[in-house]
């Protein structure tokens, strides 16, 4: 830091939906200007012209980012480049890349030790350095600090900082999640983390918790596997209500009414890019840390995955089961699906159980003429196969035979049943976000299958 001229140069590599809120909030604060990071690729490499015209490349609904981002780069405090030269000025840097898993479940680093590697050819001495990307535990301290330290020559603790401070951001409310959750500081040595202090303490406002790296990075591949757990629990509990012929929804309530309980919702599968990878990222530190294996001990997660991953293929089961009710083969249909992102009222598409349910479709029956419609209002590429994505709903669903809802948009919930009736070339819904009454749905003539109702009894 700059103390004479009271200025901190902070540097945010990957504008995602961790990065881009974060480099604004930063850059909002007296005294911190921020230089984000992004490769110029075909894909992303839109956003660094955006974000330099004040604006936000999100096209979901996120409050406050919108005049934030304007805000900061009106005031010369954010700016974004392809290029590494700030780093050799910065007092901070922070490292919001991808870190996705493989088929095989391995942690893909690739981007990771990337921007390590540039990171220590151009590190000053006294910087600090913030990982808030989720890794492995141990992957800190085995992956990254080599790297830094041999490509600089400089070393941990003694000449810079590492510290590893996760992310707990969630599309939709990526300021409010930053701001109004509690912060794990996880340093190297208290120097460390009172830097992290220095600097998350200037935009959150609940606790600073501080703690060692390697705890760090379990709290955070943990807590998002808890949540893949509970929500598995959900989805096993649906099917099971299924056979049972009853309504999972109503049973969730009659559990929550007592107040000490929360039970998850299930739904057409789980995506986003944290609970589909975290959960592996965990088994595998687990692994590289104790050289066990870890399904001689540890089952629930993997088990927990392997059903979360498995329900869009039950949606497909569900529009089966429908046609059957109403005498028709999976053949010369127009099936559209409702909803692209994985979450509802965001453009975010990372893992999205609708991609999902469509490669299953399209390799169980290649050959029947299917043709496939996406709807969505916010995403505006399609990144896999589709024969048309449109934010026109009406034109989405003219003439459908299958209507799958696999995300609750909330424009969804407005829909005249009457309207759409008349609009569908075969009156079938499968729902699997419990957008419908059953009772209103079936009372318009349509044939109806939700997640965690009953099935068509046979």
């Amino acid at each position: 830091m700059d103390n004479e001229k009271g200025i901190t140069r902070i540097i945010v590599i990957g504008m995602g939906y961790v990065g881009i809120p974060m480099a604004a909030l930063l850059a909002d604060v007296d005294g911190f200007y921020v230089t984000g990071i992004q490769r110029r690729s075909k894909r992303s490499g839109w956003k660094i012209d955006w974000l330099n015209a004040g604006k936000n490349p999100f096209e979901g609904e996120e409050p406050g980012l919108d005049e934030l981002i304007e805000r900061v780069v009106k005031n010369g405090k954010f700016k974004v480049t392809d290029k590494y030269d700030d780093v050799e000025t910065a007092d901070y840097i922070l490292i919001d890349v991808q870190t996705p898993v493989d088929d095989m479940k391995i942690p893909r680093y690739e981007s990771l030790k990337e921007v390590s590697a540039k990171i220590a050819k151009h590190m000053k001495k006294g910087v600090t350095i913030i990982i808030e990307s989720t890794v492995a535990p141990g992957t800190t301290d085995y992956i990254v600090q080599p790297i830094l330290e041999k490509g600089s020559g400089l070393k941990r603790g003694k000449d810079f900082y590492l510290v590893f401070s996760f992310e707990r951001v969630m599309p939709g409310k990526l300021i409010e999640y930053i701001t109004n959750f509690p912060r794990v500081i996880g340093g190297g040595c208290p120097e460390a983390n009172e830097r992290a202090k220095f600097l998350y303490g200037k935009v959150v406002k609940k606790e600073l918790q501080i703690t060692d790296t390697l705890t760090a990075e379990l709290t955070k591949c943990i807590e998002n596997a808890y949540r893949d757990v509970n929500i598995a629990f959900a989805n096993e509990m649906a099917l099971l209500c299924e056979d049972f012929n009853r309504n999972i929804y109503e049973i969730i309530e009659l559990i929550n009414y007592r107040h000490d309980r929360m039970m998850h919702y299930p739904g057409s599968g789980v995506g986003g890019h944290c609970l589909t990878k975290d959960p592996w990222l965990l088994l595998h530190g687990y692994e590289a840390y104790t050289k066990k294996k870890y399904k001689d001990k540890i089952k629930m997660i993997s088990n927990s995955r392997y059903l979360n991953d498995y329900m869009p293929e039950h949606v497909v089961e569900l529009m089966e089961d429908a046609l059957q009710e109403k005498g028709m083969c999976v053949d010369n249909l127009k099936i559209t699906l409702l909803g692209v992102s994985y979450k509802a009222d965001t453009d975010d598409t990372r893992n999205t159980p609708s991609e999902n349910i469509v490669m299953i479709l399209q390799n169980r029956y290649h050959s029947h003429n299917i043709v496939y419609v996406a709807h969505d209002p916010y995403v505006k590429e399609k990144d896999y196969t589709l024969t048309e994505l449109t934010d026109d709903f009406d034109h989405a669903v003219k003439d459908a035979d299958i209507l799958i809802f696999a995300t609750n948009h909330k424009q969804y919930y407005d829909i005249d049943l009457n309207d759409l009736r008349k609009k569908v070339k075969t009156p079938i819904i499968i729902d699997g976000r419990n957008i419908f009454d059953r009772k209103k749905v079936e009372e318009k003539g349509f044939i109806y299958r939700k997640v965690g109702e009953r099935k068509l009894i046979k």
